[in-house]
């Protein structure tokens, strides 16, 4: 029983079977629990897939609990965000983070970008639902400085010094934008 740390990390998904192919055939992490319950108007699908320590990403699948007909699975983009804001990066090795690229490649899904961020060399991809999946290789990591971490709150000095080793390839977003799809102009 885990008492510390994410037990699992929840998205919404519209198509249940596309996300697990994503993450269970192709990521290699198997799907491990599925509840389901049936309500008077709808359902809901909840999905969870062991992400290779036992702590779990899930996802919603739902129809008729009271969702939007248009919600976004978008949890950059439609929100109004850039796509590469909200994401979640799982923790890899050389090994792990090559073995995910030959199977989303056998797939025909390509890398959104690769960044060597100075402390980590991250491989970025997008999910069946718009949601940005990070491989982050640890290169010495950050170092834990509480001090300027608290500093830089304030400040807008930058200190990012990262580079891409893959610039952003627009196959990798598999259809979905990079930026948020802006509002026509209103007639004055």
């Amino acid at each position: 029983m885990r008492r510390t740390g994410f037990h699992h990390v929840a998205y919404a998904c519209r198509d249940a079977e596309a996300t697990r192919h994503f993450y269970e055939d192709l990521l290699g992490m198997p799907l491990v629990h599925t509840e389901v319950k049936v309500g008077d108007d709808g359902f809901f699908r909840h999905l969870f897939f062991d992400t290779g320590d036992g702590t779990c990403i899930a996802f919603f699948e739902v129809q008729g609990v009271g969702e939007l007909d248009d919600y976004s699975t978008e949890v950059s983009t439609g929100n109004g965000l850039p796509v590469w804001v909200n994401h979640v990066a799982f923790a890899a090795d050389e090994e792990r983070a090559r073995q995910a690229e030959e199977r989303l490649a056998a797939d025909d899904i390509v890398p959104l970008m690769e960044v060597d961020h100075g402390w980590c060399v991250s491989l970025y991809y997008l999910d069946p639902n718009g949601i940005m999946v990070e491989f982050c290789r640890d290169t010495g990591g950050f170092g834990d400085d509480p001090g300027s971490a608290s500093d830089r709150l304030s400040g807008t000095e930058s200190t990012d010094e990262s580079t891409f080793l893959r610039p952003l390839d627009p196959a990798g977003l598999r259809g979905f934008d990079p930026l948020p799809t802006r509002p026509a102009p209103r007639d004055a």
